[in-house]
């Protein structure tokens, strides 16, 4: 499909390109939270140029936001001439840490073979970038449009999006009166629709023991034996049990269609000492070992279940192991979220596809959460959902990529929606 609005997208390609590179060349690496005013203050200067109010928020008091750390946030708005709805294009700006077995440089947003490198492309400053250019061709070819324009670059996605989507929904930004429709670019693919995601439940457990010398391990109590005997009744009880479920969510891909648990971390006795070190280990028996749990859950699992069955283990073997000691710590939980099929977003979207792509779109369900459960718990705004270019598997991999054909794509369509929601009828 070609329109006036479709050529000045094709138009705006090498723009598009240099605009993803320098949004991944700020290295916003979350943890710590590192230049997020640094690309608060890019994305004002280059909104600003194209006729947007725009405001610079800081999350004041939430998780990590310090005086070397803030969590500054930024809102851009674009007011139409006459009165109608508002579009928010909603991209978090953080990235995770890079990790190792990149060839190209993580943050050097190199263009290969039509494809963007870098640690961010794909998740999701591409994303971020494709609403920016997909708006602004749609203000310069549209110039009485109805309503209102938004784009927000928040804070701390990555690690919860407590310093930004949760801020600004308590705030108020994210308020039915005040914005309609929300898109969220995250990387879901060009032709999929992302009506919500799975629930999330985030723990610490440590085992306890008694510190003795390493060759008299029978005066002490070894705590990371006790956290093998967790593991253990995680690997013959509990991960079966949760591969045996699965739920009527389309979630992709196939294998989160089942309840899963990732084990984020490990630690137990003596802490690792500084790169420089070359010394030898002291002879201790470890008397604390501490685990990450992050499990996430289907819309059929109720929460307290979900808490229930790991404390439910625990205390087994507490019954039945030893010495065996413990504590649970929950460190964060998130209900799935949904969007109704029938939400105007949702068909809007679904018709801008199919007259951009000519083919239907494919329904899904992310396996992780994102930041439509603040817009949607917080906000009470229901009409929101995830769409955006990028392959999903590539997200938080070495060397991470966004294919320019589908950016290009993808911002066709959002600016078909923006037609579609903000054009005066008749």
């Amino acid at each position: 499909m070609t329109t006036p609005l479709t050529q000045a997208i094709a138009a705006k390609r090498e723009e598009l390109i240099a605009l993803t590179q320098d949004l991944i060349r700020i290295p916003t690496l979350n943890p710590p939270g590192q230049d997020y005013l640094a690309i608060c203050e890019y994305l004002d200067k280059r909104l600003k140029a194209h006729g947007f109010e725009t405001q610079l928020i800081r999350a004041h008091g939430t998780p990590g936001d310090s005086a070397k750390y803030p969590r500054w946030n930024i809102i851009a708005r674009r007011e139409g001439t006459q009165k109608g709805e508002c579009v928010h294009f909603n991209s978090h700006t953080d990235v995770v840490e890079e990790g190792q077995g990149w060839t190209f440089d993580p943050f050097g947003g190199q263009l290969h073979e039509g494809k963007i490198y870098g640690r961010g492309a794909c998740d999701m400053k591409g994303g971020l970038a494709t609403s920016i250019i997909a708006a602004e061709a749609f203000i310069e070819t549209y110039k009485d449009f109805a309503g209102a324009i938004e784009i927000s670059g928040t804070a701390d996605e990555e690690s919860g999006g407590y310093g930004g989507v949760a801020y600004l929904a308590e705030k108020g930004f994210f308020n039915p009166e005040r914005v309609q429709h929300v898109i969220i670019p995250e990387p879901l693919h060009k032709d999929r629709i992302c009506l919500g995601h799975r629930g999330g439940w985030w723990a610490e457990i440590e085992t306890k023991g008694e510190i003795a010398h390493g060759s008299m391990p029978f005066l002490g109590d070894c705590a990371v034996r006790h956290m093998g005997a967790v593991l253990s009744e995680f690997e013959t009880k509990l991960f079966p049990a949760m591969a045996s479920r699965t739920t009527d969510m389309p979630v992709v891909p196939e294998g989160a269609r089942s309840s899963t648990m990732n084990i984020n971390s490990i630690h137990g006795g003596a802490k690792e000492q500084d790169d420089d070190f070359d010394g030898l280990p002291s002879h201790c028996v470890p008397d604390s070992c501490r685990i990450t749990i992050d499990r996430r859950f289907l819309s059929e699992e109720p929460l307290d279940q979900v808490r229930d069955e790991v404390t439910g283990l625990l205390e087994g073997l507490r019954g039945t192991r030893p010495d065996f000691e413990y504590t649970l710590t929950e460190l964060n939980s998130v209900l799935p979220s949904m969007t109704d099929r029938q939400a105007p977003v949702v068909q809007t979207v679904a018709k801008a596809i199919q007259d951009v792509m000519g083919k239907a779109p494919e329904y899904v369900a992310s396996p992780g959460t994102y930041d439509q459960k603040h817009i949607d718990r917080i906000g009470k705004l229901k009409n929101c959902i995830a769409y955006g270019p990028g392959v999903l598997e590539m997200a938080h991999k070495p060397n991470e990529w966004i294919g320019v054909d589908d950016m290009i794509d993808s911002a066709c369509v959002m600016g078909a929606a923006l037609e579609t929601l903000l054009l005066p009828r008749g």
